[in-house]
């Protein structure tokens, strides 16, 4: 995933940073809420910056995604 589309943006429409994840031979797309972020990550931080913290902790919530996957979630 070299290409700049596949890069994680913010979608002001929905409020979710999406992206996508690697797992195996399979590109999958992947969203988190605003909020959600705000709340589990920054929920002392005020006009926090979604992408910026989604960048900060996207191992994090990468792995999430890995984990849900394995667990039979599906892509949205």
């Amino acid at each position: 995933m070299t290409n700049t589309a596949d890069l994680p943006f913010f979608d002001e429409a929905s409020g979710t940073v999406r992206f996508w994840v690697v797992i195996g031979e399979r590109v999958l797309g992947a969203s988190i809420g605003k909020l959600a972020l705000h709340h589990r990550y920054r929920p002392n931080v005020q006009n926090d910056d979604a992408l910026d913290t989604f960048r900060t902790y996207q191992a994090d919530i990468e792995a999430a995604v890995r984990r849900r996957f394995a667990q039979g979630s599906l892509e949205p």
